[in-house]
């Protein structure tokens, strides 16, 4: 493995950034990385003087211009420095650039994008993962707390947990449309929640890690779905070697520009596997599209996103068989519960059955 590797690390309100990066430089480190870690730039400006609750929309506006303008500037300049280095390098910002649009409103962020000479897309494109953990007010409020942070503002009690929330989800849903988005659920364990994070890192870089069963459920829809991100997503199989799968992905969202991704994973033993995740052009899509297994059928299917009580769920519901829907979670640990939505009904646990993995949905 070489080159630089850029990860977001972000998250809502409590949701564990400070100990999971302390974290991350450890084990990295230890397999012979050199870790750089940019620290979240709106905390620098808030204990040097800024507000962002000021009713002063120019102070505000001038206070938000700047805090992405000093987040790209240290993003770039850590980045030279990886580039001198000889060995492989991790950058990890300790939030980014999206991060800073779920503060304010979506016409204020386009006129600070313009006024900055980028945009949302080029900013979403600056990383090669990023990686969401749950604010602990969602699901483990018992945690939650406002003692370890002097510059957050919400209070540690009910309205707070609900501000903390919402926040969580503005956040997520300004990386909604990013190629490698993974939202990390909170556990009782918070080492869990450590692990994940260790995991999917692994995954970025392309390292052996476990093999992770998802918990899955066959499920029926009996209500509405609150504060979920909508995507259709077109899934075909390519001609592999007998212990890989490789899938081509276009997945397409709310604002209706699709983003092409190739994902392989190749299993090295019994309980590991390899896997990697790029993002790729039209017409590399278009070309590869030649190699499509031709005993497997393309998957077309509407995923919905979204969180409850501390878990992030992926809602899939199948053109073929038409009308099935698979309710998904990653990352629960095998004497955790999945917490079911009551707008859902689990109709029956397929965790493990392999007849319900894509893969093999997708025979003729």
């Amino acid at each position: 493995m070489s080159g630089i590797t850029k990860i977001v690390l972000t998250g809502g309100p409590c949701a564990g950034k400070t100990t999971a990066l302390v974290k991350v430089i450890e084990h990295f480190s230890s397999l012979g990385f050199k870790v750089f870690t940019i620290p979240e730039v709106p905390t620098m400006f808030t204990q040097a003087g800024m507000d962002y609750l000021t009713t002063n929309r120019e102070f505000f506006y001038e206070g938000e211009k700047a805090t992405l303008e000093v987040q790209l500037a240290l993003e770039d300049k850590f980045l030279r420095m990886a580039e001198a280095c000889t060995e492989p390098c991790i950058i990890v910002c300790d939030r980014g650039t999206m991060d800073i649009s779920a503060y304010m409103t979506k016409d204020m962020w386009e006129d600070i994008t313009r006024a900055v000479g980028t945009s949302t897309a080029e900013l979403r494109e600056r990383y090669d993962a990023v990686l969401h953990l749950v604010s602990a007010a969602d699901g483990a409020e018992q945690f939650y707390t406002t003692s370890n942070n002097a510059s957050r503002n919400e209070p540690a009690d009910e309205k707070g947990l609900q501000i903390a929330r919402m926040l969580d989800k503005k956040v997520i849903g300004a990386w909604a449309g990013h190629s490698h988005l993974r939202v990390i659920n909170n556990h009782e364990d918070f080492e869990a929640k450590i692990k994940r994070v260790l995991r999917e890192i692994s995954n970025v870089l392309a390292l052996p890690s476990q093999i992770e069963e998802e918990r899955k459920y066959i499920v029926r829809l009996i209500g509405d779905i609150p504060e979920c991100t909508t995507s259709e997503i077109t899934q075909t199989y390519l001609v592999a070697d007998p212990d890989s799968e490789v899938r081509l992905r276009k997945r397409v969202w709310n604002n209706g520009k699709p983003v092409y991704l190739l994902n392989s994973k190749k299993k090295v033993s019994e309980h590991e596997q390899i896997e990697t995740e790029q993002q790729v052009n039209s017409n590399l899509y278009i070309t590869m599209m030649q190699q499509a297994d031709p005993y497997r059928r393309t998957i077309e299917k509407t995923r919905r996103s979204f969180i409850w009580k501390g878990q992030f769920f992926e809602l899939d519901t199948y053109k073929v068989p038409e009308g099935l829907m698979i309710l998904e979670t990653k990352g629960v640990t095998a004497n955790e519960e999945v917490k079911i939505p009551p707008f859902l009904e689990a109709v029956e646990d397929i965790t493990g059955r392999k007849e319900y993995y894509n893969y093999n949905l997708a025979k003729r």
